[in-house]
């Protein structure tokens, strides 16, 4: 059975049960709170009715013979045997007027005293009134009720159908964004990624449609990015092996000479074919998650001290200042020297092939609330905020001549982010044209 006549069904359930359930209860209620009010009533006006004999007769005398008179069901009623339904007592709580099992003389306690109709003739209390038992509704009484009942009954019906409508509207309400959903993911395993589906809701539906929209979205864009990864490696492959192939060729033709140039070439090819190689290697497995960590809390101003030193020769080389500002606390980070190392490496690397000749590159540290930062900052020809977004997909370059002419392979910004995030950390590019590149990185403390 599908989903939409199952919640239909659950619905007219819980809507008959629900309903019996409260017919009953109003009858039991109604039942009981209808007897009290006929006892009541009843109390009432045969309080009244015996005021209006005191009123008359000035006592309670001869009150047995009155009532024998009027019969039975005529004013006041007898009870079993012939006897009066009723008794009287004085304020004192002693019977004065017997009734059954109440003879004259008798006490009675403060807990039946508290069950009495006061019998009050010109603003006086002349006695007590007590009735015995509960009246039996009259004709039209039971007429009153069976009206009632017929309410309670045509009001469950209808709360019943109402309930069905609305089960059957909201079924269809979840139903359809759950076929949607269906359709969509049919759609998606033939082939068709980036399937979308239409959020009618702000409810656990209407986010389960926007979290399926996302992943089709991101599966489309992996895909796409897939491809177009498949085909920049092919591309990035076939350049260096195109020049070693030629060159060995020509060599071995006798097209070129076996000089040292020559053979330079062919080294310098073999070397950005094997770095390339090795930077798709370490993507790949920091993707699969398998590549191999050695985590341990590390002073990040003395590693940040350790990269500067070590390149501070090859930024002077090219007339580069590399300025180093260390924030003056602890900052102490679960890292792997190592691999964070290479981290700055390739962002170093980049800022030193973008900054120009006499330009500067700055190296800082700063403790934030929860937080490392560390931020490199160039003085190159920077790029727009939209490239500033994209700088660190695989492969891809701002200027693609100039890049590939330095012998960057476009993978070492998308390295770095791998790496940041394994190390539970951030990184982000901030940029406008004619005003340098920034990249920051934010790591978590460590613990303790």
């Amino acid at each position: 059975m599908k989903l939409t006549p199952k919640l239909i069904l659950a619905f007219l359930f819980v809507s008959v049960v629900s309903a019996g359930l409260l017919v009953g209860a109003a009858r039991f209620a109604a039942n009981r709170q209808f007897g009290d009010f006929i006892n009541e009533r009843y109390k009432a006006e045969l309080a009244e009715e015996l005021a209006r004999y005191y009123s008359q007769n000035g006592s309670w005398d001869d009150l047995d013979e009155e009532y024998e008179e009027r019969g039975r069901g005529q004013g006041m009623r007898h009870g079993q045997g012939g006897e009066p339904s009723f008794f009287i007592a004085d304020e004192e709580g002693t019977v004065i007027v017997g009734g059954m099992m109440r003879p004259p003389g008798y006490r009675l306690s403060e807990a039946e005293m508290a069950n009495g109709v006061p019998i009050i003739v010109d603003d006086a209390i002349v006695g007590i009134l007590f009735v015995f038992k509960p009246m039996s509704p009259t004709p039209m009484d039971n007429a009153f009720l069976q009206g009632l009942y017929r309410s309670i009954f045509a009001s469950a019906v209808g709360a019943t159908l109402l309930a069905l409508v609305v089960g059957v509207l909201l079924s269809r309400s979840i139903t359809r964004p759950l076929r949607e959903l269906t359709r969509a993911t049919r759609n998606m395993t033939s082939g068709a990624l980036g399937e979308q589906v239409p959020v009618r809701s702000r409810d656990e539906i209407g986010e389960l449609a926007q979290s399926f929209n996302k992943m089709s979205g991101d599966l489309e864009r992996s895909l796409r990015l897939r491809k177009q990864m498949t085909a920049d490696i092919a591309h990035e492959l076939r350049t260096p092996l195109s020049l070693i192939l030629g060159h060995a060729e020509g060599v071995k033709d006798g097209v070129l000479k076996p000089t040292r140039k020559n053979f330079d070439i062919i080294r310098e090819e073999a070397e950005r074919l094997e770095r390339l190689v090795n930077d798709l290697r370490t993507l790949s497995l920091a993707d699969a998650g398998e590549l191999s960590m050695e985590f341990q809390p590390v002073d990040v101003n003395a590693l940040i001290s350790g990269i500067h030193a070590r390149y501070l020769t090859l930024f002077n080389r090219r007339r580069i200042a590399l300025n180093l500002e260390l924030d003056p606390g602890i900052l102490q980070a679960n890292l792997d020297p190592s691999r964070f190392a290479q981290v700055l490496d390739n962002i170093l690397d980049n800022a030193l092939h973008h900054t120009p000749e006499t330009g500067r590159v700055d190296l800082q540290t700063r403790r934030t609330a929860n937080a490392i930062q560390i931020s490199i900052q160039d003085s190159g020809r920077g790029v727009r905020p939209a490239e500033a977004e994209r700088l660190f997909d695989r492969f891809y370059r701002v200027d693609q001549a100039r890049a590939r002419a330095s012998g960057g392979s476009g993978l070492g910004l998308a390295i770095a982010k791998s790496l940041v995030e394994i190390h539970k950390g951030k990184i982000r590019a901030e940029s406008e044209e004619g005003k340098g590149l920034r990249v920051v990185i934010e790591l978590p403390l460590a613990n303790g």
